[in-house]
């Protein structure tokens, strides 16, 4: 009897392994689980032929979970309510009828007694076992919580890493106020308080700080303001700090140099102290010297990286393997601080860092000790603010973490402001009545049907009075071009690069997923037959003039980083000769540059009419529209709806082709199972 033809009824998945395997099976033939799940009981199962079932359903799980972005699998939840908890059967599976559920497998089965399977086997170390035989298993059960050993080993350093930090008192300079005042000249209204310089004074005195807070309250400002801070008295003495600035992705080192390159030229600082303060911002990955196909870097516990101060943008894109790494090679005596959207999606990887250590951050939970510190060497007041207060010093995590609250960018009047508010606050209602009432900067489109051209009218030409679709940068592309006999080296070329990268960044279509006809991989290919059709390009083959493309993974040889974006363009190969494509990209240079680099050197590029939300992520654009698909899937999010109406800087479109998704994921909450803030303070 083949596989798929043995009946369900006749196994005994949690009785006998080999029935377990066959499910797994059918669970991987339907799309349920990753072959690489299956994979890895079928390892357990040779390290341990006589491995109860129970721990070979727990392993497939937490891998199976891994996936999805959690770290462990927690027993007792998924008990509770399997099917959620797992995601299985995948949302819009209708034929899970014909598949024994997990929900039906589990279904009787005591968290306790799972527990106890998982303690007494070979597989399975328990936390509290530090012996040598412990540490060779590749399982590991903490409480109620499941983790392959690498994760727990990734938890663990972490933990390790961040008490060590939050237990240094740095040194205060005893002018602190004075500086602060002299670099924070320009405070908010009147009865708002300044949480941009309560950020900048927390971090002078711990060696971990975080600063979160939504798009446009002030987050670079506030860390070049850090910096400043902490370079004068450095300076000043003729020692001054190595500080080094990273980011996730290129995109992101991108934004993030450009910002920032602006806001030093405008400090008001010693020009010994301005130079000192660096501008250029590299990736996580080329901080640490990544080593291509493998999992190391150069810089680790062993090489540690040569600096005082790290700075990292965007760190809610940091997943927890990264951040172990990157701590493991900080030097004892560094000092780290972290920026990021905490609401923003959280890695793609397995964790959400940012997330767990900000989990206190709208509260505050600042001690009555740090808060008297606080409005002492700010001369801001805490009271009135609405903080909870920590009485009993539970939250010591707490103690340095800032949120940034009042938005210079999306003010009252701002829909877009409103619309992430009320999204990140889980109200549907409201944000339905916003989106429905419109304003200067929000459009809804609600489509008829898969073909209804109204989709092809916003992203071509976008929508109203100004707005830019793709039509714009293609029509400049043309219109700008430099003359035919124009020198190769001449900068027109390069200025016109520019201006045609600058002008991409008008309009981005984002995507939820990337399947079916409302995904990344159907929408570009009907936005470049719709582009085709209007003649504003003039081919679909693989590569064509104005092709946007974006890198999907990172190539060092050539410079890119993944996430970074380049357009196909026709340049003289030499002076007056023909004209051949190379892919224009930005330099991570903060002053504007351009590398021309032959698509036949792109191997890892696609299309990037539209993307991922995911993939968005560190970037901007004046006019983002986002797609919803037609049917609930579980990477729809309030996180994810949160971040694509953020990554919009003058106008918001939500594109939907169904109704009632929106709510329905507005009302979902990305909750990612890991241990992370259980010791730290919760």
């Amino acid at each position: 009897m083949s596989l798929s033809t043995v009946p369900l009824e006749a196994l005994a998945p949690l009785e006998h392994a080999d029935d377990l395997v066959h499910l797994l099976e059918r669970w991987v033939e339907r799309g349920w689980l990753r072959s690489l799940d299956k994979a890895f009981v079928g390892f357990l199962h040779e390290l341990d032929p006589q491995a109860d079932p129970l721990v070979l359903l727990a392993a497939a799980l937490t891998s199976h979970q891994l996936g999805h972005g959690h770290v462990c699998l927690d027993l007792f939840e998924t008990l509770n309510a399997p099917d959620f908890a797992l995601s299985l059967p995948p949302e819009g599976d209708l034929s899970s009828g014909v598949m024994l559920l997990p929900s039906q497998l589990l279904d009787g089965l005591d968290g306790a007694h799972w527990c106890h399977a998982l303690a007494a086997s070979p597989l399975v170390a328990l936390a509290v076992d530090g012996s040598a035989a412990a540490q060779s298993r590749p399982l590991v059960l903490s409480g109620k919580r499941l983790y392959l050993r690498r994760y727990w080993t990734y938890e663990r350093r972490i933990d390790s890493a961040l008490r060590q930090r939050l237990a240094v008192q740095e040194t205060v300079s005893a002018d602190l106020p004075q500086r602060l005042n002299g670099l924070f000249d320009q405070p908010p209204p009147n009865g708002v308080v300044d949480w941009q310089k309560l950020a900048c004074a927390l971090a002078t005195r711990g060696a971990f700080s975080i600063v979160t807070g939504g798009p446009g309250t002030g987050k670079t400002t506030t860390v070049v303001r850090l910096l400043a801070l902490l370079q004068a008295p450095a300076v000043e003495q003729g020692t001054a700090l190595r500080i080094r600035l990273a980011a996730p992705t290129g995109k992101a080192a991108a934004r993030l140099t450009e910002s920032i390159s602006q806001q030093v030229r405008s400090l008001q600082v010693a020009e010994a102290v301005r130079e000192k303060i660096p501008t250029e911002v590299t990736t996580v990955h080329r901080l640490l010297g990544s080593r291509p196909g493998t999992r190391h870097f150069r810089h680790h516990a062993g090489n540690l990286l040569p600096l005082d101060v790290l700075v990292v943008d965007e760190a809610s894109m940091i997943d927890l393997e990264m951040m172990a790494n990157l701590l493991d090679a900080l030097p004892a005596h560094a000092r780290l601080v972290l920026l990021g959207d905490k609401d923003q999606l959280a890695s793609v990887e397995a964790g959400a860092v940012l997330g767990d250590l900000c989990r206190d951050a709208e509260a505050g939970w600042y001690s009555p000790g740090t808060r008297q510190w606080l409005e002492s060497v700010s001369g801001e007041t805490l009271a009135g603010s609405g903080l909870e207060q920590d009485l009993d010093a539970s939250h010591p995590l707490a103690q340095q973490v800032v949120m940034l609250r009042y938005s210079r960018r999306f003010g009252e009047g701002s829909g877009i402001g409103q619309l992430a508010r009320w999204v990140n606050q889980q109200n549907p209602d409201q944000a339905r009545q916003l989106l429905d009432a419109g304003s200067h900067d929000l459009f809804c489109l609600r489509l008829k049907g898969e073909h209804d051209r109204a989709l092809e009218r916003l992203v071509l030409d976008g929508q109203g009075a100004d707005a830019q679709g793709y039509r714009y940068y293609l029509n400049l592309l043309r219109t700008s071009r430099p003359a035919a006999e124009t020198p190769r080296d001449d900068p027109r070329w390069t200025d016109w690069a520019r201006q045609l990268l600058q002008a991409f960044d008008a309009f981005q279509l984002l995507c939820a997923v990337r399947k079916g006809p409302w995904g990344v991989e159907g929408l570009n290919q009907r936005i470049t037959a719709a582009l085709l059709k209007a003649r504003l390009i003039d081919s679909d083959q693989q590569w064509y003039e104005g092709r946007p493309v974006l890198m999907t993974r990172n190539d060092y040889g050539l410079g890119l980083m993944n996430g970074d974006i380049g357009i196909a363009l026709k340049l003289p190969e030499t002076d007056g000769g023909p004209q051949v494509l190379r892919v224009a990209f930005p330099r991570n240079d903060g002053q504007g540059g351009v590398r021309f680099v032959l698509p036949s050197r792109l191997n890892d590029v696609e299309t990037v009419y539209a993307m991922t939300v995911h993939k968005s992520q560190g970037s901007e654009f004046a006019h983002t529209a986002l797609i919803l698909p037609d049917a609930l899937n579980p990477v729809l999010t309030k996180e994810l709806i949160y971040t694509g109406i953020t990554r919009a800087k003058d106008r918001f479109s939500l594109i939907e082709t169904r109704g009632g998704v929106f709510e329905e994921a507005v009302r979902r909450k990305v909750k990612r199972l890991s241990g992370l803030m259980l010791e730290l303070g919760t």
